[in-house]
């Protein structure tokens, strides 16, 4: 770590928005309109280093205040905090977060509180990568395993992994690390891609798109399911048709469905192959899950976006509900939580596909699952990040696809700094693009009621 001292003098929020309901990029079952969004924070310090840490948490459009203002709400705990020791050991702001009884009360562990917490300390982690000029996946992998587990809250999850046990995780995972690095910087991570798919497009767009991600070097595909089965019997046809029998399909209901529906649904749709159905049911259903799971074999069950903390994780393993893990980078307590739910999966031996898209969420995954490869799970069999191609753009350090692999990022942190004439342009509501759409909007329904004033005369 840099030798710079200073302490946090500022945490700014900012709550960001992008239009991607009008071209119905994000649409599927259960979210047919979302407006891709991000409540964004911001650590400055006065360190000698000017150095920041960026960090953000997911939504889809409204409510996205409500994020910022839990966010808000940790400010207390960050501000003055000496940045060498807080970069030293992110785990021990995450221990005093979680810790706040007050705040505790709104969770404990999940919903906004906890995604503001790991906004909060995917922050940290950014800062502590800068300044350890390191990509944060290599910071990782670099790090010993006793240290990384002392970023690991083991409460709740210790009658199923231990430190002991993490301990002689990390430490077989290091073994080969240095050969997987290599091969990790010159191959990338497998990735698959969700760009197909969304309910919204028509399908020629599901085809064209489908054909051009075999084109691009992607091994596996993803359709959203859930409102329709005629429609979705359509749509699956003809993106097989378009991608051929060795290519992936795997489908996602996003919640949609009761155990009985997914089950009868995923049976209906297993003409057409399907690698995996995602979100079958309530990601806090985890004996359904587990039913679902018996029922609809070999097809695969994968979850996890929205799956709140390690705890339910921990018991989606101990059930045997998943063949497929999906960790989400912002929607648990940021790293140190994903830490954990990583172990856990290495533990039982189950393969982590980790959910992105969004805003910013294929920046910040790609750096867990490729510690996870280099220093912990050592494989990439059956393992792929989702890819989805939008919004990268606004970011300093956006994801690099190459022939379907993410490449390892080589800038240091954790990708997560936007662009700040994206912030400027894209705040909610007084950004330059809200600002003048909600002008426009103005003069629109102006023009309306101008019109029935006519119509009345």
């Amino acid at each position: 770590m840099s030798s710079s001292s200073g302490r946090v003098i500022a945490v700014d929020t900012h709550d960001i928005r992008f239009p991607t309901s009008r071209e119905l990029d994000g649409s599927d079952a259960m979210n047919p309109d979302p407006d891709y969004s991000a409540a964004y924070v911001v650590l400055r310090t006065d360190a000698d280093d000017a150095l920041e840490g960026h960090g953000f948490t997911f939504t889809i459009g409204r409510g996205n205040e409500v994020q910022v203002a839990a966010i808000e709400a940790l400010r207390p705990h960050v501000l003055g905090r000496p940045v060498d020791e807080l970069c030293a050991d992110p785990g021990s702001l995450v221990r005093d977060l979680t810790g706040d009884s007050q705040l505790r009360w709104l969770g404990p562990e999940k919903g906004v509180m906890h995604m503001a917490i790991g906004a909060v300390a995917n922050a940290v982690w950014d800062l502590a990568a800068k300044r350890a000029r390191k990509p944060l996946w290599q910071l990782l992998a670099d790090a010993t395993p006793e240290w990384l587990v002392a970023q690991v809250d083991f409460r709740y999850i210790a009658d199923v992994l231990t430190p002991e046990d993490a301990l002689h995780l990390l430490r077989r995972g290091r073994e080969g690390s240095a050969a997987r690095t290599e091969l990790l910087r010159e191959r990338g991570f497998p990735g698959y891609t969700t760009s197909p798919g969304w309910l919204g497009y028509s399908d020629e767009k599901l085809t064209r798109l489908a054909r051009q991600a075999v084109a691009d070097g992607f091994t596996q595909i993803k359709l959203k399911v859930g409102a329709d089965l005629a429609d979705d019997m359509r749509r699956c046809r003809a993106a097989r048709a378009a991608v051929g029998p060795g290519i992936r399909i795997a489908i996602d209901a996003n919640q949609r469905w009761n155990v009985g529906e997914a089950i009868e649904w995923t049976k209906a749709l297993a003409e057409f192959d399907p690698y995996w159905i995602e979100e079958p049911t309530s990601p806090d259903d985890v004996l359904g899950h587990a039913s679902v799971r018996e029922a609809v074999a070999p097809v695969k069950v994968a979850t996890g976006e929205h799956v709140q903390n390690r705890i339910i994780f921990k018991q989606l393993l101990q059930a045997g509900a998943v063949d497929v893990l999906q960790i989400d980078a912002a929607r648990v307590g940021g790293v140190n939580e994903n830490l954990a739910i990583l172990l856990l999966a290495a533990k039982f031996g189950v393969p982590v596909c980790p959910h992105a898209g969004g805003v910013g969420l294929c920046e910040l995954v790609q750096h867990l699952s490729m510690f996870d490869y280099v220093a912990l799970a050592g494989t990439v069999e059956d393992r792929v990040i989702e890819y989805v191609d939008h919004l990268h753009d606004h970011f300093l350090d956006p994801v690099v696809i190459g022939e379907g692999h993410y490449m390892a990022p080589t800038a240091p942190g954790f990708s997560a700094t936007m662009r700040p004439e994206s912030i400027a342009e894209f705040t909610f509501p007084g950004g330059a693009f809200w600002a003048a759409d909600l002008a426009e909007r103005a003069r629109g329904e102006q023009r309306t009621a101008k019109g029935r004033k006519g119509e009345a005369a």
